[in-house]
C-alpha cells in the first residue's frame, strides 16, 4: 500500500509499520482512539451527572 511501509527483522518478519501521516493521519487517529477506548473498557465508570456535579462544585473526588 502506498504510504505504508513495514520494518522487518533479520528473519524477514514484520516488526513495525511506518505510516505516512499526511496520507492517513485522520484514519490513524480514529484507529488509535479506538485502541485507547478498548484499553479502558474495564475501568470503573461514573455517570454523567456525578461527574458534572463534581466539576461544578470544584471537588476533586467524591466524598
Amino acid at each position: 500500500m502506498e504510504g505504508i511501509n513495514y520494518l522487518v527483522n533479520d528473519a524477514g518478519e514484520r516488526t513495525a509499520v511506518v505510516i505516512d501521516w499526511k496520507a492517513y493521519g485522520e484514519e490513524l487517529e480514529d484507529f488509535l482512539d479506538g485502541l485507547e477506548a478498548e484499553s479502558r473498557r474495564n475501568e470503573p465508570k461514573e455517570d454523567f451527572q456525578t461527574v458534572a456535579d463534581r466539576l461544578l462544585t470544584g471537588k476533586a473526588t467524591d466524598e
